[in-house]
């Protein structure tokens, strides 16, 4: 038997995610309602993409306009 390795995103709610001291958690929901959050709902729930989260924010500062 072989075992398949899957790149499973790492999913978090708002409130996890703002613990880990990335964004604070109002910020985060402001994002969210926005349409600027890398998210998911799973009933009322809503789950944060932290792997495209994570990139969004790395690939801001490379912006210049």
């Amino acid at each position: 038997m072989t075992e398949e390795k899957t790149n499973l995103p790492r999913m978090r709610t708002i409130r996890e995610v703002a613990k880990l001291g990335i964004l604070s958690e109002n910020c985060l929901r402001q994002m969210q309602k926005q349409g600027k959050l890398p998210c998911m709902f799973v009933g009322v729930k809503c789950l944060v993409n932290l792997d495209k989260l994570i990139d969004q924010l790395n690939n801001l500062g490379g912006e210049q306009s």
